[in-house]
């Protein structure tokens, strides 16, 4: 019997959002709209996602001891989500600078700080935690060496699921784990290199899957997704909506599938509901104030 649906382990950080009407170039300042300070990081985005669609949720991350961290650990508890294994110290909370320009789209730069101090070491002071999670969703916005040490620590039976963001060369260790491994197109392109040049989205689902991983989605915006899980490949159709600020958007798509596949879902039914609330996340600004409940995603 799991205790927890979905455990998150991953990044927490304070998202310091500018609205611009366009993106600097290289040496170019631009003015923009009001500093907003919002909870994001995609660990703690991704928590606070599974558990407004209900889902027993947990979070593994690591905070600073300020203002910051406080405001993390607020969320996560009004979201419903646990935070037993938030750990509190050692660095300032991590920071990301968003800006976000008038059709949605945003650019990112993250401090990493105290995410960049979550260690094996918390993951095996975590084991029962993971031991009581019937799935377990990652990313990179943590060392590797940590996604790696979760991997080794995960439950018999239990599932694992890792959006490689931001994208590094992966050990087949960690690879041969993912159930699915989820990419967009730039992730996609990092960790195949020159395999992609010529290749097509589906292309790149069958390349990906022949380094390992138990099933890949790829998803593609505003097109939709590719799911491939053995030798398949399945397109999940997007739904249409007016796009106001996309930050967290992939975020919400990952918990969503996650948490449906615990629920026993297939993989192209898991993606189908998480492009439903990726698309319900992208209708509001910011990212975890984004996103749906289920009753939300049932009425999209």
């Amino acid at each position: 019997m799991y205790d927890y649906d979905l455990l998150v382990v991953g990044s927490a950080n304070a998202d310091l959002v500018i609205e611009v009407e366009r993106r600097p170039a290289a040496g170019e300042t631009v003015l923009g709209g009001d500093l907003a300070t919002h909870p994001g990081g995609k660990g703690a985005n991704q928590a606070v996602a599974a558990a407004r669609l209900g889902a027993r949720t947990a979070l593994l991350a690591r905070v600073g001891d300020d203002a910051h961290g406080r405001l993390l650990l607020d969320a996560q508890r009004a979201a419903g989500a646990d935070t037993a294994g938030v750990l509190v110290g050692g660095a300032p909370t991590g920071v990301a600078l968003i800006t976000v320009d008038p059709s949605g789209d945003n650019s990112i730069v993250v401090s990493p700080g105290a995410n960049g101090r979550l260690a094996p070491a918390d993951v095996r002071a975590a084991t029962g935690l993971l031991r009581r999670s019937r799935v377990v969703s990652a990313q990179l916005e943590i060392p590797l060496e940590t996604v790696v040490e979760v991997v080794r620590n995960l439950a018999p039976g239990s599932r694992f699921v890792l959006n490689p963001s931001p994208p590094l060369p992966l050990p087949a260790e960690v690879l041969a784990a993912c159930d699915p491994l989820i990419v967009n197109e730039h992730e996609a392109k990092v960790i195949l290199g020159e395999a992609v040049a010529d290749g097509e989205p589906a292309d790149w689902a069958r390349l990906l899957l022949a380094k390992g991983p138990r099933s890949v989605v790829v998803t593609l915006g505003a097109d939709g997704a590719l799911v491939a899980d053995g030798e398949q490949v399945t397109a999940v159709p997007s739904v249409r909506v007016a796009a106001v600020d996309t930050t967290g958007a992939g975020d919400a798509f990952t918990a969503a599938l996650a948490v449906r596949l615990g629920a026993g879902a297939s993989l192209p039914e898991a993606a189908a509901y998480a492009a439903r609330v990726g698309a319900a996340a992208v209708t509001r600004r910011g990212a975890q104030e984004s996103y749906p409940t289920a009753a939300e995603v049932e009425a999209l």
